[in-house]
């Protein structure tokens, strides 16, 4: 069965969430699935509803702070008619410098995106991470919403995460089409 390509989507401001996208993409590629990426900054948000499904990247900044080209599309994305497509988020931010916040953009943008009908796949797990308090969290605080990946503290621990992430989504994808 082939699968239709997957529009990645990332906002950025250090080209980090840029960078992880690439490496998901690449991963994707090696399982023989096209992706597409789009930086939301230059694509008219209306572009996610032309794919199946969405992967989409979002840093959190300092004390919780929303990517701005994210946060400018802020209460529109929920308008979005996104029933019957799939979603995987992933967030970057700062366990430790900024652990009362890590990775709460990604939970904002769950949080409006959840109105539009999608279907969110991805759910990460929470261990082998030290912060306090995550937006992002879900099912208690067992899981993350998304992969979470901490570039500042844990850099060298993402590369691994992103393939097994990938290798989640591409299984939990497959099991939603059947």
């Amino acid at each position: 069965m082939e699968q239709s390509p997957i529009a990645l989507i990332y906002g950025t401001d250090t080209n980090n969430t840029e960078e992880i996208g690439k490496k998901i993409v690449t991963q994707f590629e090696d399982l023989g699935v096209s992706v597409e990426m789009f930086n939301i900054k230059d694509t008219d948000p209306s572009i996610m509803e032309q794919y199946d499904m969405l992967i989409l990247g979002i840093p959190t900044w300092d004390f919780g702070g929303i990517q701005a080209d994210w946060e400018d599309l802020g209460d529109n994305l929920g308008s979005l008619n996104l029933a019957n497509k799939t979603i995987a988020l992933y967030g970057l931010g700062d366990q430790f410098g900024y652990g009362d916040y890590f990775v709460d953009a990604m939970g904002w943008l769950y949080e409006k995106l959840k109105p539009t009908g999608a279907t969110f796949i991805g759910e990460w797990s929470t261990e082998g991470y030290e912060f306090e308090a995550s937006r992002a969290c879900i099912n208690g605080k067992e899981t993350f919403i998304g992969l979470a990946v901490d570039e500042d503290q844990q850099f060298e621990l993402t590369d691994e995460r992103v393939e097994q992430w990938v290798i989640q989504l591409y299984a939990e994808r497959s099991v939603e089409a059947a």
